[in-house]
């Protein structure tokens, strides 16, 4: 039978530090981490109000009890990515049919007692379950009752229910008790984080990075990018201005993000931007406007790179041509 809302509820007690390692997971997404999708939260390993990821780091929010494996934009939900078992097991229960139409506070009753949305509950056995939230609607491949492999296609990645972006979330339990599988025994050290996990081949960890880039003739709306509907490939030669934004994630205070504009004649605009925050997602522009001249013809080279210190932890380039 399908789960009720109060199945799907996630405020769950923590896992002993006890946790034996007998248990383990593959990614729940079909996607490259470092191209197609990326994680953007990890559980709340700070049992404060404050919060903080496994390794001391920015990357969750209070009292998150999962693994957010996100897609780059909203566009990307229409390429159906698969959602997959992270281990073998028997499904436990599913919903379907909630819309992939994101959270706000607008539409907060809507999803009261549903936030995981469209979702998958996996019974491994030996007290461990692992939860998928924010399936797509109508994608949902699996039936209660049903054995399922590990790597077997459960559904598409969306965002339905309580998700500000698209993504899976996965949840893991053991005994009803949210475990974090980059940290399950529950050791989190900041001098050496992660040095136990619950991965086959665990994803490589990302402090921040670039989420996305592109060119525009104006200053992007934010929604735009994050609907994966701002960028450009081409422009006339009368456009008004050429910008170059970066869409980015884990921003901390003091990273640094470099663009520039590089067009058939030599560099065109170049500027660095301090970040003055942490922010889970935010994007930042530069551009120059045309003068009366139009813009020469040819190829035009956006490069944007986010430097944290001396360090840089993303870079990305991109282009676009002017006929």
């Amino acid at each position: 039978m399908k789960l009720t809302g109060a199945v799907f509820a996630v405020a769950l007690p923590f896992a002993s530090p006890a946790l034996a390692e007998v248990f383990l997971l593959s990614p729940p997404i079909d996607c490259d981490l470092t191209t197609d999708c990326y994680i953007q939260q990890f559980v709340d390993s700070d049992p404060t109000p404050a919060a903080s990821d496994f390794t001391c780091s920015t990357l969750s929010y209070d009292g998150h009890k999962g693994t957010d494996f996100a897609l780059r934009n909203r566009a990307q939900i229409a390429k159906d990515i698969r959602v997959l078992a992270s281990a073998p097991g028997r499904i436990k229960g599913i919903r379907d049919g909630m819309a992939d139409t994101g959270y706000s506070t607008e539409a907060a009753d809507t999803v009261d007692g549903k936030e995981c949305g469209n979702g998958v509950v996996i019974d491994h056995g030996d007290g461990w379950e692992t939860q998928y939230c924010h399936l797509k609607q109508g994608s949902v491949l699996v039936k209660s009752g049903q054995d399922v492999s590990a790597g077997q296609e459960l559904g598409f990645v969306g965002q339905s229910g309580k998700a500000a972006f698209p993504h899976v979330h996965l949840s893991v339990r053991k005994d009803g008790m949210v475990v974090d599988p980059f940290d399950p025994d529950g050791k989190t050290s900041c001098a050496s984080p992660g040095d136990s996990n619950l991965w086959t081949d665990r994803p490589d960890y990302r402090s921040g990075g670039l989420i996305e880039i592109g060119f525009t003739d104006a200053v992007p709306k934010f929604d735009d990018i994050k609907a994966g509907t701002a960028a450009m490939n081409s422009l006339m030669p009368d456009a008004p201005a050429l910008v170059v934004w970066g869409y980015l994630f884990g921003s901390q205070p003091d990273d640094i993000l470099r663009l520039s504009i590089t067009g058939p004649d030599g560099m065109i605009v170049a500027n660095d931007v301090t970040l003055t925050k942490s922010q889970a997602q935010a994007f930042r522009a530069i551009g120059k406007k045309r003068r009366s001249k139009a813009w020469p013809a040819g190829e035009y080279l956006g490069d944007v790179t986010m430097l944290r210190g001396t360090q840089i932890i993303s870079r990305q380039t991109t282009s676009l041509t002017i006929e």
